[in-house]
């Protein structure tokens, strides 16, 4: 199975419109190339028994319109390809016939010319977007410079709490002290269906506030155990996964290795482990698990308890946030890694 998100979706919506721009250019100005201008007459106007009513919209009823016209003396009838409320029984209708076989005909532009406004139109917003984004990625490069990371600076082991909100469309991140002290999190500051959110890196600790761009998540999925699956998402335009890699991130994942059989991380760069993490429930502190028995043993992808002596968390925090939202268990984005590993038994 192979599907895409995120840019995907924006892929799929542009195929679609140019299709339907296509069809209704054909349909509009091709189709009836060469047909000879004439005049209907109304015969009846009765409801669609096939028509199934869309919920989204008024549309209770849709109309057959059936004329009837006559081309060197013989008389046709036959259904419109069009309906408007002025249209009334006994009235007369514009039409066009095909002189090589009049039995064929069409009125106005039809359904093709809304097609053709409906396809153009997506495109050109798919293109408004994608400049407005590459703009807003320029900008944020200019305001923020290349992306970088402090070097490693170790200090006392600190165990810590990733929390990630559900129940929302702008889900946000924070990592939580035992004292419940927020000292890092990612605050959503626009949401965009198509385009990056836009997202604030709130460092309590440092008292520093550096603005990002967050693309939907994109995920190629393979179902085969030869070919890995791939998630990532976009970061001030560069893939995630390549991102963090360029500054020597890596993560060794398995099932196992900590309290439990929960998902674990062993998160390194350039070769030294800058943090240990273990996958929870929702309820990532000690005391709400105990009090959740049941749900408090389930483990939730976005929930993570960590142990780190790094002082800086950018970088950490950083993986964290592509861990949470991509769903990926390693540096290169895939999932299936985690399974070999506790396989071999590394």
């Amino acid at each position: 199975m192979f599907s895409l998100k995120g840019p995907g979706f924006k892929i799929a919506a542009a195929i679609i419109a140019l299709a339907a721009l296509v069809f209704g250019v054909y349909s509009t100005f091709f189709r009836s190339a060469g047909y000879v201008d004439g005049t209907a007459t109304i015969v009846s106007i009765e409801e669609d028994p096939n028509y199934i009513p869309d919920p989204e919209t008024s549309n209770d009823v849709q109309y057959i319109t059936t004329v009837k016209y006559t081309v060197d003396g013989k008389e046709y009838t036959t259904e419109l390809n069009s309906h408007a409320p002025s249209y009334k029984v006994g009235g007369e209708v514009k039409i066009k016939y095909d002189p090589n076989d009049p039995s064929k005909i069409t009125s106005g532009f039809g359904i093709g010319i809304y097609l053709m406004i409906a396809g153009a139109v997506i495109l050109l917003l798919i293109l408004f977007l994608t400049i407005k984004q590459k703009i807003s990625v320029k900008n944020l490069k200019e305001t923020n410079g290349e992306i970088t990371y402090a070097p490693s600076e170790k200090g006392e082991e600190r165990e810590l709490y990733f929390l990630t909100d559900i129940g929302t469309v702008k889900v946000g991140h924070r990592l939580e002290d035992r004292d419940r002290k927020v000292l890092y999190e990612a605050v959503m500051t626009k949401f965009s269906p198509m385009s990056a959110f836009a997202f604030d890196f709130i460092d309590h600790e440092n008292g520093k506030t550096t603005p990002h761009l967050v693309g939907h998540t994109e995920e190629t999925e393979w179902n085969s155990l030869l070919i890995d699956n791939h998630h990532t998402f976009s970061f001030d335009g560069k893939d995630v996964w390549k991102l963090l890699r360029s500054v020597g991130v890596k993560i060794e994942s398995r099932f196992g290795g900590g309290e439990g059989v929960n998902p674990t991380y062993t998160i390194l760069r350039d070769g030294e482990e800058i943090a240990f993490a273990e996958t929870t429930s929702q309820y990532v502190h000690e005391d709400d698990a105990e009090q959740h028995s049941v749900a408090g043993k389930i483990p939730v992808q976005g929930f993570y308890r960590v142990h780190t002596r790094e002082k800086n968390l950018d970088l950490l925090f950083t993986v964290l946030v592509a861990m949470a939202r991509s769903g990926a268990t390693d540096e290169r984005g895939g999932s299936r890694r985690m399974l070999f590993n506790t396989i071999k038994g590394e």
